[in-house]
């Protein structure tokens, strides 16, 4: 099938890649788009696998307020050089995950930062749960280890689906970018506050209040 430059720009448009690894992706895939797109994140993929392993220790710290000032949040996010840092790139990539966990609420980066002992009480209550639905044994433990994925893909911020486009993780964002970048990045910490958050909040209403006042 032939490449045609309007399918070339379709796929650049979709991946942000360069426009020799579209043609090259296209071409290896008969001109599909759907399956040049997958060829890509692999390739994407592998790549960023390779440098999963460098210092990343420039970056930035950014701050994102939503709301009106009702949601704010403070993230730090690491790449290798401070010349990264400073692209438009990395910057959206920062704000766009600082956006995310303040609509999102994670409470962990990975699963590595999640405790033995809250991965243990989870688990014990999800046991508990599929033996109550009078589930038998041979079928608990499955249903408890895909609960948990449920779990972790709700509190761990890479595990969680990417509020602007679902069909990909954070970690695949964060994967994608490392290699359209080419420098290893890593989300390192993370703190979200939100106004009035664990404080006893008032049950009386605006109408109650200025009632009382009449009285």
């Amino acid at each position: 099938m032939a490449i045609t430059m309007e399918m070339i720009k379709e796929l650049r448009e979709r991946t942000g890649a360069g426009i020799l690894d579209c043609k090259k992706a296209l071409t290896e895939t008969d001109g599909d788009i759907e399956k040049a797109v997958e060829y890509l994140r692999e390739k994407g993929m592998a790549a960023a696998a390779k440098k999963a392993g460098r210092i990343a220790a420039e970056g930035l710290v950014h701050s994102y307020i939503h709301l009106g000032g009702r949601i704010g949040v403070l993230v730090e996010v690491n790449c290798e050089t401070d010349f990264v840092a400073k692209t438009d790139e990395f910057k959206e990539l920062v704000n766009n995950i600082a956006m995310h966990i303040a609509a999102m609420k994670p409470e962990y980066v990975s699963r590595e930062d999640v405790p033995e002992e809250v991965i243990a009480k989870e688990r014990e209550i999800l046991t508990a749960q599929a033996r109550n639905e009078g589930k038998p044994e041979h079928i608990v433990e499955k249903m408890v280890e895909g609960r948990l994925e449920k779990f972790f893909a709700e509190k761990v911020l890479l595990d969680q689906p990417y509020i602007k486009d679902d069909s990909k993780t954070i970690k695949e964002l964060v994967t994608e970018n490392i290699a359209r970048i080419g420098e290893n990045i890593k989300i390192r910490r993370f703190v979200r506050y939100e106004l009035g958050e664990g404080l006893e909040k008032r049950e009386d209403n605006f109408v109650k209040e200025v009632m009382s006042y009449q009285k």
